[in-house]
């Protein structure tokens, strides 16, 4: 049985930015039609809670495709060789149970992630929205620019981070890719002063952006928290917002965003407006006004990394590229 093998420079050479704004979409849509299984994911924590070893299934019907994230995540690692995220991204036919490809889950998921902010930002922002802030320099910061870049004629960025020497080298690497300003901000409030975009993406555990800072009209993508303990935005973010989400269920069980802005009374659930795949349906409203701010809360789901790897797949099998091996699954084997 023949499989494919996927690495990291593969995952970025087949996946470009652009298509999978697309793919992320339609994986999206197909969600909200129904034809999709995406089951919470489940966290095996290490004593110390340095890091942690995720688990992600999902179901495409449409596709009939099982699909399994394996990831370990540690924060830790930013001051390491090694990415936050490692792991694997394992898809199955649904005919025979038959493992079809493994691939690179860190690049997937820095791809995809920011991906998935690019769909809810061409769906929420403004149309002439073109001054940026990233909260954050490291892959998902860099990610997000160029997924911003992919649905806004951006003009200008800034970026902050913790670590300043960081944001130098990340507006060292990409001022000259996109042809727009990128300059390094001394304080979150100075980032997000008069910007269209702002994307958090640090994964701090207490809030660094105030709602207080937002512009009228500005947009936010909060990326950097996926668990309930932490969050990056305060109350106020939230409450002054119109909020949507990948995944609602995921929202009420997982987001510190959404869920320290409701235990502090800041909102209630009526807050939360819906799931990106409604609007881009039609079948929910997103942005209702020029001046009113949107956000969305980012939590990544199973379903977006099975369609990233099943677009992959699919080119690699059409062109007859890519390291296939033998393995078991067979019974003669």
């Amino acid at each position: 049985m023949k499989i494919l093998l996927v690495n990291h420079d593969e995952v970025r050479r087949y996946l470009p930015m652009e298509e999978c704004i697309g793919v992320m979409d339609r994986a999206l849509r197909t969600m909200n039609e129904g034809s999709t299984l995406n089951p919470l994911r489940t966290g095996l924590w290490l004593p110390d809670s340095r890091g942690l070893l995720g688990v992600m299934p999902g179901y495409m019907g449409d596709a009939g495709l099982l699909g399994l994230k394996t990831v370990t995540v540690f924060p830790g690692n930013d001051a390491t060789p090694y990415h936050s995220h490692q792991g694997s991204v394992t898809i199955f036919d649904t005919q025979y149970g038959r493992v079809l490809a493994i691939m690179d889950a860190a690049e997937i998921t820095a791809i995809r992630t920011a991906a998935v902010s690019g769909v809810a930002t061409k769906l929420l922002a403004n149309e002439d929205a073109h001054t940026l802030a990233i909260l954050g320099s490291g892959v998902q910061a860099r990610a997000h620019l160029a997924a911003m870049n992919c649905v806004r004629d951006l003009k200008a960025a800034r970026v902050w981070s913790r670590n300043a020497a960081n944001a130098e080298k990340m507006v060292t690497a990409e001022a000259d890719k996109y042809g727009l300003q990128i300059t390094v901000a001394s304080t979150v409030a100075e980032a997000v002063e008069g910007a269209d975009i702002v994307c958090t993406t640090t994964g701090s555990p207490a809030p660094i952006l105030e709602g207080a800072w937002l512009s009228p009209g500005a947009h936010v993508n909060a990326v950097g928290s996926s668990i309930k303990a932490t969050r990056e935005l305060d109350a106020q973010a939230v409450a002054r917002s119109r909020v949507f989400v990948d995944r609602i269920e995921s929202t009420l069980n997982e987001s510190g965003d959404y869920l320290f802005a409701r235990d502090e009374g800041a909102i209630d659930e009526n807050h939360l407006l819906g799931e990106l795949g409604n609007i881009s349906l039609g079948k929910i409203k997103g942005r209702g006004t020029k001046e009113e701010n949107t956000l969305f809360i980012s939590l990544g789901l199973a379903i977006e990394d099975i369609a990233a790897a099943h677009h992959i797949y699919n080119k690699l099998e059409a062109s007859g590229e890519g390291n296939w091996v033998t393995l078991g699954g067979t019974k003669e084997h």
